[in-house]
């Protein structure tokens, strides 16, 4: 810390001792300003003349109030202005006893608001300024009455001023302080974002393989017996499937690691790339899924991809645990001009009462399912089928928020 700061900081740490000194100062100043005699026979000069008991008095009493201007500023003000209007219309010469007035006035106009400051410097003015031309000693068109004048605007001027750099500077404390709030919320907003994303995430994986595992292991609890070549099938299909779920939550998991953690993962998240080796999962578990796709060449953000990806894979783990085992699954995936749509639908085997049990189940699947759409700015229409079966369908945008601002400027430059 420099010395001025230093310096700064004790004198804002004891404000009326800063007062009491200036109030001495301005003492000083007015005594030694009343020998100073403006009317000699060669102009001003100093002399010896002592100033009479009144002057020192008014004097005295305008430099005493001054120890309070902090505390009392329109009070200080009114008792310098009174003693200085009395100085005006009796000293002859006249003492500065203003000077005091002038302080007073600077200290009001910085510590109120920009119209108490016009309303008591006009004031102020009005009444030194008049009470010195109409009931002074001095012809109204003295030089030491326009110097009252122009002192007082000077001093409301002055404390207008430094009230307004205050306030400047304040203001700017006060924006860097909100940008800095603000900043650690969106940090917070954040992180809660991706925790978020992290448990939609977990959620998938554990639901998709869980209620796979659990298909297959149905299958070979009940072939143990009579087919046991085909329950070491199933058994394999829970074991790929088991594994896969491990692979998949210590990927995600990873992704709470340290940046520098050598175990972190380094494989991609998943996406319609690997949408036949999603669809072969459950062909393993018995079910019957039908793939139609016209997006090839379709480089999606990767968001929207993992959201397609996840949106599918939660659709047909709903449909394997809630359509039945007859169940049919169709998967198409279409670019439709600035989107792509994704839709899956089963047939409902089991009647009604089965289509209807992904919405009325309580799960988080189809919530999951929207908010991840949501993210994205896309729509998600879910919804029984008539006849039966169950339909979910997703329009997602191929670009993401980022991209649009770019082509909007684009299309402005070079208009088709």
């Amino acid at each position: 810390m420099s010395t001025l700061a230093r310096a700064r900081c004790t004198i804002g740490a004891h404000p009326c001792a800063l007062d009491t000194a200036l109030a001495a100062a301005v003492l000083l100043c007015m005594v030694a300003g009343s020998f100073v005699d403006p009317h000699g026979p060669e102009g001003i000069s100093w002399g010896l003349r002592t100033p009479d008991v009144l002057s020192l008095t008014l004097m005295t009493a305008g430099a005493a109030a001054l120890a309070f201007r902090r505390r009392r500023p329109l009070t200080v003000l009114v008792v310098t202005g009174c003693v200085s209007v009395v100085e005006s219309v009796t000293g002859d010469p006249r003492a500065p006893v203003v000077m005091s007035a002038v302080i007073a006035l600077y200290t009001v106009a910085a510590s109120t608001d920009r119209p108490t400051t016009w309303r008591v410097g006009l004031l102020t003015m009005t009444v030194l300024t008049g009470a010195a031309m109409l009931a002074g000693p001095l012809p109204w068109y003295a030089q030491e009455n326009l110097a009252v004048f122009a002192w007082t605007g000077i001093g409301a001027t002055a404390g207008d001023a430094v009230r307004s750099r205050r306030a400047f500077v304040q203001a700017i404390r006060d924006r860097a302080e909100k940008a800095e709030r603000t900043r650690e919320e969106e940090a917070r907003r954040r992180v809660a974002e991706e925790r978020l994303r992290i448990a939609r995430d977990l959620h998938d994986v554990v639901a998709h393989h869980i209620a796979l595992v659990n298909v297959q292991a149905g299958v070979a609890s009940h072939v143990m017996d009579k087919r046991p070549d085909q329950a070491k099938e199933a058994l394999a299909h829970v074991r790929e499937a088991s594994r896969s779920a491990l692979d998949e939550l210590r990927a995600t998991v990873g992704l709470l690691r340290q940046s520098g953690d050598p175990e972190a993962p380094t494989e991609p998240a998943p996406g319609l790339a690997r949408l036949d080796e999603l669809v072969g999962t459950f062909h393993h578990a018995g079910l019957r899924v039908e793939v139609a796709r016209t997006d090839q060449g379709t480089e999606l953000p990767a968001a929207v991809d993992l959201a397609a990806y996840r949106i599918i894979q939660e659709a047909l783990t709903n449909v394997q645990k809630h359509a039945g085992r007859q169940a049919k699954a169709e998967v198409s995936v279409v670019r439709v001009g600035p989107n792509i749509e994704v839709t899956v639908l089963d047939d409902g085997t089991t009647g009604g009462e089965a289509a209807d049990t992904p919405a009325e189940g309580g799960g988080h699947g189809l919530l999951g399912m929207r908010e991840r759409v949501t993210a994205v700015r896309g729509t998600l229409t879910t919804g029984p089928r008539y006849g039966g079966g169950f339909r979910v369908h997703a329009i997602l945008p191929v670009r993401n928020r980022t991209d649009a601002p770019a082509e909007a400027a684009a299309a402005t430059k070079d208009p088709v």
